[in-house]
């Protein structure tokens, strides 16, 4: 177990508080109009910005790594092929995704996400597209309804999280299919290998067309041509 101290061990016990129903009731009502709010300001920033590449990765990369040069230049070669590009707003990957957007004159989105730690909104992001958001499930439904592709760099949980996600809803027909692609063979490689030999072939868990949902690159180039190769063939729309 994680020992985060006072203030993780103060959550815990909070969650098995006994709570009156008045409590109950005035504290999820007024949650549930933050949760609306941060959906309406959302689909009314967000459905003006016409078509989108969500670039993912560690908010840890550092500058001069060569995933962030990668990222850079990745949105910047999506720019020039007219696509506005997301992040979620922070350091690392973010921060050099929303620098190659800028740079190309670009759209600059960022859906900053409020943590204890970690993430400030990096200086890349075009003012009027910076939204920041206390939930994570709302930040969520705006990278999947809004981009038409998602681009997955190196990165930890979060960025795990994003990838497996919107993989679930292509699997599941929930939204309909973009192109995913996963930049760097030798960080995503074993993770693949794992997902083939096990998932698939040793448990049967997934199905064979279910590992054709996402493509795996190595070069800048490879990543713009493959989102442009896709939407040769298909019309750019929303995905809800």
């Amino acid at each position: 177990m994680i020992d985060n101290g006072k203030e993780s061990e103060e959550k815990i016990r909070k969650a098995f508080e006994q709570k009156d129903w008045q409590s109950i009731k005035v504290n999820d009502s007024w949650q549930i109009f933050k949760v609306m709010s941060e959906f309406v300001e959302g689909f009314e920033t967000m459905a003006r910005i016409g078509p989108c590449v969500s670039i993912f990765g560690s908010a840890r990369t550092k500058p001069g790594h060569k995933y962030y040069k990668m990222a850079t230049e990745i949105a910047a070669g999506l720019t020039r092929r007219g696509f506005g590009i997301i992040t979620g707003g922070g350091p690392g990957i973010m921060e050099a995704a929303n620098k190659g957007a800028q740079m190309e004159g670009g759209k600059s989105v960022g859906l900053n996400i409020h943590l204890p730690h970690e993430q400030e909104s990096n200086p890349y992001i075009d003012k009027d597209k910076l939204m920041n958001y206390d939930y994570f499930f709302v930040r969520k439904v705006m990278f999947i309804k809004y981009s038409q592709g998602f681009i997955v760099l190196p990165g930890g949980f979060g960025t795990m999280d994003e990838l497996f996600e919107a993989i679930t809803l292509i699997q599941t027909r929930k939204i309909a299919e973009f192109p995913i692609i996963l930049v760097g063979k030798s960080f995503w490689s074993g993770l693949i290998d794992w997902l083939r030999e096990e998932v698939l072939t040793r448990e049967n868990n997934v199905g064979p067309e279910d590992l054709e949902l996402f493509r795996l690159v190595d070069t800048v180039d490879e990543a713009v041509d493959h989102v442009v190769r896709f939407y040769e063939k298909y019309v750019i729309k929303p995905n809800f």
